[in-house]
């Protein structure tokens, strides 16, 4: 295996599946199987969510909500993902442990990134809720934050395109993929693969970030086991 702790992130609106809002039944369980996957090889994964397949603070304060107010009801629509993910993971058979930055009792404990790490040992997959527990922060942002803290060997963004293009594949065919950039090629370039202070975070800590599709069957494994899929981000040239 190229990576033996991964931190995964995913999009809330990715549980949507084909609906319009919430979460498709179907998708969870293909996300779980997934990760399922990668867990019997003794990979041990936490996995942050977004939350806006529910609400998306910086969206709700576009419409009139207070921003603070909105960043916190998005911090709880990530909780609820991520309960539904774990109850999804746990009826697949997997061992789990919900976390949360933002602690909701009794559903989550606190995130704490020593009691994380505890249990990414003892063999369960941890679920990091809540973002980073402060408003205004992203989940991407969250998932640099937590990927530090539990000492991951790579950060793994799961998305519906295979890796970081020139420009938007799905609006422009003649997009380019890349396969590799350093962080300083990716900054010059300002290709928009996570916020500036989730890839500041990354650079500065040396948290190689995978761009991969997540929606094709097999890929989370692919990327685990070092096979050529997705774009990878580090800090060599």
């Amino acid at each position: 295996m190229k990576y033996k702790r991964i931190l995964l992130k995913l999009s809330g609106e990715a549980l949507m599946g084909e609906q319009s809002y919430g979460i498709d039944p179907e998708q969870l369980e293909k996300y779980g199987k997934e990760i399922i996957k990668v867990a019997h090889e003794n990979v041990q994964i936490a996995i942050v969510i977004g939350g806006g397949n529910i609400f998306r603070g910086i969206q709700g304060a576009a419409k009139g909500f207070d921003r603070i107010q909105g960043d916190y009801m998005g911090m709880l629509a990530t909780v609820i993902n991520s309960v539904a993910l774990q109850s999804e993971l746990e009826k697949l058979g997997a061992e789990t442990k919900l976390l949360s930055g933002l602690l909701v009792e009794p559903v989550t404990e606190k995130m704490n990134g020593k009691k994380a790490i505890e249990y990414l040992e003892q063999g369960k997959i941890v679920i990091i809720s809540g973002g980073t527990g402060n408003p205004v922060f992203t989940t991407d942002s969250a998932s640099a934050l937590r990927s530090i803290e539990i000492k991951a060997d790579a950060l793994l963004k799961g998305t519906r395109v295979d890796g970081v293009y020139t420009a938007d594949p799905e609006r422009d065919k003649s997009a380019k993929k890349f396969d590799k950039l350093s962080f300083d090629e990716a900054y010059e370039k300002q290709l928009k693969i996570m916020d500036m202070t989730a890839f500041t975070l990354c650079r500065e800590n040396n948290i190689p970030i995978v761009v991969f599709n997540m929606n094709q069957s097999g890929n989370l494994y692919k990327v685990v086991t070092g096979e050529d899929t997705g774009t990878i981000i580090n800090n060599e040239l």
